[in-house]
C-alpha cells in the first residue's frame, strides 16, 4: 500500500472514549479482527481525567492516554502520539466493516485526501434505516460525512490542516470542509460502518434526527459551535459530538 508501511504502522486507529469501561475491550478486539493482520496501532483517548475507561482496559499492546473532555481534543491528542502513516478515527459505539483498513488504504492510495464509510445504524427500525441511508446520500452528494462514519486520512494531511478545530460540536464537519477548501477530495466508501442507535433510542428517533438536521443547518449558516452545543446534551456513553 503506502511507501512508509514497512517503517511504521500502516494505520493508527484513534478511539476517543468517555465512560466506555464496559465495552472498551470489545472495541479493541473488533479493530484487531477487522485489520486482518495489517500493521495497526490502537490508541484509546479517555476524556475522563481519572482514566476510568483506561482502568477497565485489559488488552495489551494498546496506547492509552487521557485528554480534556471533548471529541476534537481527544482525537487531536491521539493523533499527536500516532506513529502510523495513516490515521483512522473510530467512535467507541461504531463498528468497522470487514477489511476496513485495507479498503481505507486503497482509497488514500487512489488520491482521496479524506475518507469515510457509508453509514448503517444498529436497529430494526425502518425510520433509522432511512436516516442512515439519508446520511450516506448526503455525505456523498456534498462530500460531508459525519465522524461516526469513521474518518481516515494521511497523517501528514491531518497535521497540515491543523487537526480538528477545538470546538465542542461539528468538529467532523469542520475538518471535512477544511479538506475541501484545500482542494482535497473526500471519498465515501460503499462499505458500511455500523453505529449504535443508543442516542436515538434514548432521545427518540424523530426528535434526535430533527435536532441533528437543525444543528447542521444552523452551523452552515454560521452559528458558532459553542452556541449549538447547548442543544446537544451528552447522551448514552456521554458522546461529545454528533
Amino acid at each position: 500500500m503506502t511507501a512508509t508501511r514497512g517503517a511504521r504502522p500502516f494505520f493508527s486507529v484513534v478511539i476517543p472514549v468517555l465512560d466506555e469501561a464496559a465495552g472498551i475491550d470489545a472495541v479493541v478486539d473488533h479493530v484487531r479482527v477487522v485489520s486482518y493482520g495489517e500493521d495497526v496501532e490502537i490508541i484509546v483517548v479517555d476524556g475522563d481525567p481519572s482514566g476510568s475507561t483506561l482502568a477497565a482496559l485489559t488488552r495489551t499492546g494498546v496506547t492509552g492516554l487521557t485528554a480534556s473532555t471533548g471529541r476534537a481534543r481527544q482525537q487531536n491528542a491521539g493523533a499527536a502520539v500516532a506513529a502510523g502513516s495513516n490515521i483512522l478515527f473510530l467512535h467507541a459505539d461504531t463498528r468497522l466493516p470487514a477489511g476496513a483498513l485495507r479498503a481505507a488504504g486503497a482509497a488514500l492510495d487512489a488520491g482521496a485526501a479524506l475518507g469515510a464509510f457509508s453509514l448503517s445504524i444498529r436497529s430494526p427500525s425502518p425510520w433509522l434505516r432511512l436516516v442512515a441511508a439519508g446520511a450516506t446520500l448526503r455525505s456523498r452528494l456534498f462530500s460531508l460525512p459525519y465522524g461516526d462514519q469513521a474518518f481516515f486520512l494521511r497523517r501528514e494531511i491531518f497535521c497540515a490542516l491543523g487537526g480538528f478545530p477545538d470546538v465542542p460540536l461539528m468538529e467532523d464537519v469542520a475538518l471535512a470542509r477544511a479538506v475541501r477548501r484545500a482542494g482535497g477530495r473526500v471519498r465515501v466508501l460503499p462499505q458500511r460502518v455500523v453505529t449504535s442507535a443508543r442516542r436515538y433510542e434514548a432521545e427518540g428517533a424523530l426528535k434526535a434526527t430533527a435536532r441533528n438536521l437543525a444543528l447542521l443547518a444552523l452551523y452552515e449558516l454560521g452559528v458558532p459551535p459553542a452556541r449549538l452545543a447547548r442543544f446537544y446534551p451528552a447522551g448514552p456513553g456521554k458522546d461529545t459530538g454528533i
